[in-house]
């Protein structure tokens, strides 16, 4: 039947990136694609990204962290996901901190003062090679990348970050202005991105904070993306345009990210909202959709 017939859910959101979290620790069978993409339908519980909670695979650490994102693709962070996967696990010890094991690397968790969470999402990747594009680019804060027109493209020349996801940066006077729903799939799945992209229009309002919208790859429109957020500041810290620490306000609520200076980890804070239990019905997938 699977991994998810009978499987108790969380539905939970950070800033309004809509989350599931599920307990695979008793049971770790692989989520299919099918299965996930069946568990986001409506009859679901629908979902940007599902966060399953397997046992440590490393020594020291508090959980594998598999994370689907709703089309049944994985994705490699998620940092909204892993404040609300982090908040579950917290209520269940007394512990300080968390380490958990994703595909992209480990990452820390500890709780912040006035009921937020913290995740430590590690270093940025920058070289051509590690976002990846297809081809070379020796200065990634701005690579040949446009929407329209040659002589008077919509837009174009976007900063480029690996932040556990690849993710693509515009900077735009307004992030309203754009019909982001429309650009995106384009844009996400443009023959420069093998391994497909987050797309971000960004606006910079002062050198403290910006503002972001985003199309999540293997997701959609969003209404949050915590990768996209710190990917964003170090895009903007890196062409010097605002401070290592900023606030980043997303359609779903606010973000803080710190690039920090001492080891270059990306530091992101932010609160966790729980929504509702449940579980998930066997005949959900019985004909799960084909991935």
């Amino acid at each position: 039947m699977g991994a998810l017939a009978n499987q108790s859910f969380v539905k939970m959101n950070g800033i309004g990136n809509e989350i599931v979290v599920v307990d695979l620790r008793a049971g770790a069978s692989k989520i299919e694609p099918a299965e996930a993409m069946a568990a986001a339908s409506p009859a679901g519980a629908p979902y940007d990204q599902l966060m399953a909670i397997y046992p440590p695979r490393t020594n020291g650490t508090d959980g594998f962290i598999r994370i689907y994102n709703n089309d049944g693709s994985e994705s490699g962070a998620c940092g909204n996901g892993m404040r609300c996967v982090a908040s579950i696990v917290f209520e269940q010890t007394d512990k300080d901190a968390l380490t958990f094991e994703t595909n992209a690397g480990l990452l820390n968790c500890w709780k912040a003062e006035n009921g937020l969470y913290t995740v430590d999402m590690g270093k940025p990747r920058f070289a051509w090679n590690e976002i990846p594009l297809a081809e070379e680019f020796r200065d990634t804060r701005a690579i040949e990348l446009q929407i329209g027109p040659i002589d008077k493209p919509v837009l174009h020349s976007p900063a480029v970050v690996n932040m556990g996801n690849p993710h693509a940066i515009f900077w735009v006077d307004d992030v309203n202005a754009y019909d982001l729903a429309k650009f995106g799939p384009l844009l996400e799945n443009h023959p420069i991105f093998p391994e497909r992209a987050n797309i971000t229009l960004a606006h910079i309002v002062s050198r403290e904070h910006i503002v972001i919208r985003t199309w999540e790859r293997g997701a959609g429109l969003t209404r949050a993306c915590g990768s996209a957020a710190c990917a964003t500041a170090v895009a903007a810290a890196r062409l010097k345009r605002t401070e290592r620490k900023v606030r980043v306000t997303l359609p779903g609520g606010e973000l803080t990210i710190d690039w920090r200076a001492s080891d270059d980890h990306v530091l992101m804070t932010g609160p966790v909202q729980f929504e509702f239990a449940g579980k998930f019905d066997p005949k959900l997938f019985e004909k799960a959709p084909a991935p």
